[in-house]
């Protein structure tokens, strides 16, 4: 089977981090926890106003996540998003959704404002996905199609 081709904004951040390797330390710089934590910590800042004008302000703190629900089906993606510590999500997430994201949030404490760049590049397959597999495709409901569920996963 012939893997997708990559999406434009794939192409483009891929392009970018090219570039940026180019510059000798940048890595170094970006990736150091006194640059990448404020970056962190701006982008929960920002999903938690997101999510209290979209969701009324209605939060609970889960293993270091603070999970947003009864939020608009429109304002995260798939089953839901985890920016900085906030997950965004409409229903109740399992334990095992929720372990999931909690490794999202470490990524994005590690990665600060680039994780963005990164997980765009690593592409939007989440079988190729490197962001995705080290947070556990199983635990993230990710299903092979064409494959039968175990019972401990549901497709999205």
């Amino acid at each position: 089977m012939r893997a997708a081709a990559p999406t434009r904004l794939e192409r483009l951040t891929r392009a970018v981090l090219r570039r940026g390797r180019r510059v000798p330390g940048l890595r170094t710089v970006l990736l150091h926890p006194v640059i990448a934590r404020p970056g962190y910590w701006f982008v929960t800042g920002s999903a938690l106003v997101w999510s209290g004008v979209l969701g009324l302000g209605r939060w609970r703190s889960d293993g270091g996540l603070i999970v947003a629900e009864h939020m608009p089906r429109w304002s995260f993606g798939r089953g839901g998003t985890t920016i900085g510590a906030v997950f965004l999500t409409r229903g109740r997430p399992t334990a095992n959704v929720l372990a999931h994201e909690a490794i999202h949030r470490a990524q994005w404490r590690r990665y600060g404002l680039v994780f963005p760049l990164l997980y765009a590049a690593a592409g939007q397959n989440p079988f190729r996905n490197r962001f995705e597999i080290e947070a556990g495709l199983a635990l993230g409901n990710y299903v092979r199609p064409g494959t039968r569920s175990s019972g401990t996963t549901r497709t999205v």
